[in-house]
């Protein structure tokens, strides 16, 4: 008998796995695909390359509580994160900053100047409510064109003005010369990668790993006191509703007979071309190799599901299975399939030692 069943073995369902084990449950985690670590899996392709194999996983956070506990588990590599957009022929920041709007209109603007520049072009929205206004209402018409509308329509095959503001809020707009992706106070990559780190949190003499499992191959078989569901919550309840959609990604990689191919970790392509973005994973890693690993990126609507579509029809979808989870004894739905919600790492993370620290509190309040 186990104390704890838990599908996915990503990191909401591995950090809860760690953290249930150290307080002496006895964990089965069960895991459809042929490994650990969930989609931030990373490997040594055929060449020697370190690869994610589900595109490019960059950790940041601002939680000191969240990278403590994740370095328990891995040394880190200082690791920050550069983007550029190839707009108009040129390579410029993303997200737009002093330097790319310096960059594509030939200007030489102060940080003060490109404020009163952005406002100059902006249109302002009384109501902000979907992706195309938050764009707008900041950068204006000709800047939404050139870096955001094309991206948005490749990535969710939706125009911005379809899309929940939350979408284009996560890029935000600066007007100084910093070209980190990520403003986060707390920016590293795992140094020898995340499949080690996740290796070293599964190796509790607790816990008992199943892959090439299917959760509902196994349903009913298996004894177990409580269940913790990290996979899509739709599928837990057979789909009663109706599915819920996601964006997926169809990556296609390639090995170089060359050092590096770009001068930056990711290149977007806004406009041009019919995938999104461009990585060179031994920037990521930091790895040194005479030959490079690269994936294109080609958004899609089938496949695994990557990315929730922030719409208000299927935030109320996703509503009605919540309520039925809420509803359901013994079960505990976390993670971004488990709650329908675009997580970073860290947010995943800190979403599961709170739920650990929850259950913790509950077996607690029963045995007094």
């Amino acid at each position: 008998m186990y104390d704890f069943l838990i599908i996915g073995c990503g990191f909401a369902g591995a950090v809860l796995a760690e953290r249930l084990a150290n307080e002496g449950k006895k964990i089965l985690i069960v895991d459809k695909r042929n490994h650990i670590a969930g989609n931030a899996y990373d490997y040594y392709n055929k060449e020697g390359i370190l690869i994610h194999k589900y595109g490019p996983h960059i950790f940041h956070t601002n939680s000191e509580d969240v990278f403590k506990y994740l370095s328990k588990f891995t040394k880190w590599r200082p690791y920050e994160h550069r983007v550029l957009g190839s707009v108009d022929g040129q390579l410029v920041p993303i997200p737009i900053n002093l330097t790319t709007i310096n960059k594509l209109y030939g200007k030489n603007l102060t940080s003060d100047e490109v404020v009163d520049f952005l406002a100059s072009k902006a249109e302002a929205r009384k109501i902000v409510l979907t992706s195309e206004d938050v764009v707008l209402n900041v950068v204006g018409k000709e800047l939404y064109e050139k870096f955001f509308r094309g991206y948005t329509k490749k990535q969710w095959d939706l125009d911005p003005s379809e899309l929940d503001a939350s979408v284009t809020a996560r890029v935000p707009t600066r007007t100084n010369s910093d070209d980190r992706y990520f403003t986060d106070t707390l920016q590293a990559m795992p140094k020898n990668g995340y499949t080690e780190m996740f290796q070293r949190m599964l190796s509790h003499e607790n816990i008992h790993i199943m892959l090439n499992t299917n959760y509902k191959d196994i349903e009913g078989i298996i004894p177990h006191k409580k269940l913790i569901y990290t996979g899509p919550i739709d599928g837990y309840f057979d789909y009663q509703f109706g599915k819920l959609p996601y964006r997926s990604i169809d990556f296609k990689f390639e090995t170089l007979d060359q050092e590096n191919y770009q001068e930056t970790g990711t290149i977007n392509y806004p406009t041009s071309n019919l995938y999104t973005r461009i990585t060179e994973f031994k920037h990521l890693t930091g790895q040194k190799h005479h030959k490079t690993a690269i994936v294109y990126e080609y958004p899609t609507a089938e496949g695994d599901p990557y990315y929730p579509i922030p719409r208000k029809e299927n935030q109320e979808v996703y509503n009605q299975y919540k309520k039925l989870a809420e509803e359901t004894p013994d079960v505990y739905f976390t993670g971004r399939l488990g709650t329908y919600k675009y997580y970073n790492m860290d947010q995943v993370v800190a979403q599961s030692l709170a739920l650990f620290r929850k259950i913790i509190k509950e077996e607690n309040a029963v045995q007094q």
